[in-house]
């Protein structure tokens, strides 16, 4: 059911060259009754889902490391990120969608994941909703050496570490992404290794 306090005037593309960057002009009610028109800028980059792998026999845990523009444009000195596995929908649902990815990026061929949220990560400005999974890993579901496709361009290192290792990578600032910050701390709850 839509919210009866939001009217959506006007839907404007400003950017259509790599996803979707919408300005929208919009009404609001607001909590006197009164009613104000506010524009705001969205980016539409679609959904996702992200994944951490554990293997409980080992206590590891398989993230990847790869070259973010973004965070480099903003003080990460250079623009390298840890994170979990993660991708976007193409067609498929978030179940189909990460088991591709971790084969995809990890090298790992998985057939069983587990979700455990879903979330916006930047509500502000982005519509993606992430749906964030655990799934557990062993070596011989190991199918290749990873590294993303080459058509995506691509070009992401495979990090295996004790889940230890990684929690303290948090604390110690070598971890920066919410994702992987909220799929490592479920982990850390549910004691997941």
């Amino acid at each position: 059911m839509k919210n009866p306090t939001i009217k959506i005037q006007n839907t404007e593309i400003l950017s259509d060259n790599w996803y979707i960057l919408n300005k929208v002009t919009f009404d609001y009610q607001k909590k006197d009754d009164s009613w104000i028109t506010q524009k705001r800028e969205v980016y539409d980059r679609g959904n996702g889902a992200a994944i951490l792998l554990y293997n409980t026999q080992q206590k590891t845990v398989i993230l990847t490391r790869q070259f973010r523009l973004p965070t480099y444009l903003n003080g990460n000195e250079t623009g390298m990120m840890i994170e979990v596995c993660a991708g976007l929908l193409d067609q498929d649902n978030p179940e189909q969608c990460i088991i591709r990815e971790t084969e995809e990026e990890t090298g790992y061929r998985i057939s069983k994941v587990k979700k455990v949220m879903e979330t916006y990560m930047s509500p502000g400005a982005v519509t993606e909703i992430l749906y964030l999974f655990v799934g557990e890993y062993d070596e011989s579901m190991k199918v290749s050496d990873g590294g993303g496709v080459e058509h995506e361009e691509e070009n992401i290192d495979v990090m295996e570490m004790t889940f230890d290792e990684a929690y303290a990578m948090i604390e110690a600032g070598q971890i920066q992404d919410a994702k992987t910050i909220m799929l490592l701390q479920y982990g850390k709850i549910h004691n997941l290794v």
